[in-house]
């Protein structure tokens, strides 16, 4: 099993603080949810975990040995995927494969997943918005890192795919561990195991829908 540790985590931009002082633990087989108004900072601590944004202060581990921020992309110990799509537009899906993936095994187990048979043809830059998450995800979900940091992978897509990706992340997380953020939130309760909200710059932990009310992520009515 691996773990993945992060503690005293801070970030400001100016005089505003965005993240204050947030801990967080994720373990192989679980999926957190991270929750919380635009601007509060959940993009933010996705991209610090990664290491393509500075924090004031922070410290990370995986299986208890610390990794510092320039460590952790060449590390090759956490995937990351984006609100934008990294995938060339110009480029199919039958060519995209091999450039994540040159070893033909490997790429069996993208060309060979439910729905892309019927996808390989069409360029990036005309799937869906569901067809498009859903091949990103299988690119990032079947590198090796031990970890996944996704940054809304349920936003505006098709019903079908929303229960392709849950499928997938239910395999996934079989051998990672997995943070996740979105606004719909039906969707990350479905699949996550732990939650949290993050309200006036500090970490909250929600069990239920109801805490959501609670600590004003939602509205009651």
């Amino acid at each position: 099993m691996n773990v993945l540790e992060v503690t005293g985590l801070n970030k400001s931009y100016g005089k505003k603080v965005i993240l204050k002082d947030i801990s967080l633990q994720c373990k192989t087989g679980e999926i957190i949810g991270v929750f919380g108004r635009n601007g509060t900072g959940k993009s933010t601590l996705l991209q610090v975990i990664f290491g393509t944004v500075k924090a004031d202060s922070v410290q990370i581990k995986i299986n208890s040995e610390i990794i510092t921020p320039k460590e952790i992309i060449p590390s090759k110990q956490i995937a990351y995927l984006p609100q934008d799509t990294f995938l060339p537009k110009e480029k199919t899906v039958r060519e995209i494969i091999p450039m994540f993936f040159p070893n033909g095994d490997d790429q069996d187990k993208i060309f060979y997943a439910p729905k892309i048979a019927s996808l390989e043809k069409i360029k990036a830059g005309k799937l869906s918005m569901g067809q498009l998450r859903y091949f990103e995800l299988l690119l990032i979900g079947n590198l090796n890192h031990p970890f996944m940091m996704l940054d809304e992978p349920f936003s505006m897509i098709e019903p079908l795919y929303k229960d392709i990706i849950k499928n997938l992340l239910y395999e996934l997380k079989e051998t990672k561990g997995i943070v996740l953020t979105d606004h719909y939130y039906n969707d990350v309760l479905q699949v996550s195991d732990r939650n949290f909200v993050i309200k006036d710059a500090q970490k909250i932990e929600v069990r239920c829908k109801d805490d959501l009310v609670k600590y004003e992520y939602l509205n009651s009515k």
